[in-house]
């Protein structure tokens, strides 16, 4: 059952930047051009950040694993050898 949680918590973090952009976008959209069709396109740009995001982590949780991809994006190997050399 942790395992099932982890794995969630890792794709909802996988998911979230596109989906943050979209919506960022979206809402642009709709403040450039506050109507109906303005709020429709926003939507839509929202959504394409949504299933990219659910493509993206989909992609990553197939080819290595979302443990693998969050340890690499979390690890600053930079940082650590400047602190070592110090």
């Amino acid at each position: 059952m942790m395992r099932i949680i982890e794995i969630f918590i890792e794709v909802c973090f996988i998911v979230a930047s596109p989906l943050i952009i979209g919506v960022g976008i979206g809402i642009l959209v709709y403040d450039n051009n506050p109507n109906r069709s303005g709020m429709a396109i926003g939507v839509i740009i929202s959504f394409i950040g949504l299933f990219s995001g659910i493509i993206g982590a989909t992609k990553v949780w197939r080819k290595t694993g979302t443990s693998n991809f969050m340890s690499r994006v979390n690890a600053s190997p930079e940082l650590n050898n400047k602190v070592d050399k110090e």
